[in-house]
């Protein structure tokens, strides 16, 4: 592999700006059918070098985070939903999950990098 990075061309960057709009949907339909959310981090992974450099890089990284910190906060919550205060962090996690969703398809939406 080399280490220099591709500039992608206008047309493979309107290409990676809908698959990044697709990633967005796979997860918020994951809501209705968990298995979304397992394509869109695969697809987040294989397609990860492609935007490398560019400003969709930032809403890679920022839909990676999402899935694997909501991951991480569902399965605390469904480990302490015995004890109720699961119920609260998947409640919290649910809101967190959908709030970088919107924010995420927003700035996309506006041509926007993610700022962390």
């Amino acid at each position: 592999m080399s280490d220099e990075i591709v500039v992608p061309s206008e047309a493979q960057m309107k290409s990676l700006r809908s698959l990044t709009q697709v990633v967005y949907v796979l997860y918020a339909l994951s809501y209705f059918a968990g298995i979304t959310a397992i394509v869109g981090i695969i697809i987040n992974y294989v397609k990860k070098e492609e935007v490398a450099g560019t400003w969709l890089e930032s809403h890679f990284r920022w839909q990676i985070r999402t899935f694997w910190f909501g991951l991480l906060w569902a399965v605390i919550g469904i480990a302490t939903v015995f004890i109720l205060i699961g119920f609260a962090v998947l409640f919290a996690n649910f809101c967190w999950i959908i709030y970088r969703i919107v924010k995420g398809w927003l700035n996309l939406n506006d041509n926007k990098p993610m700022i962390f």
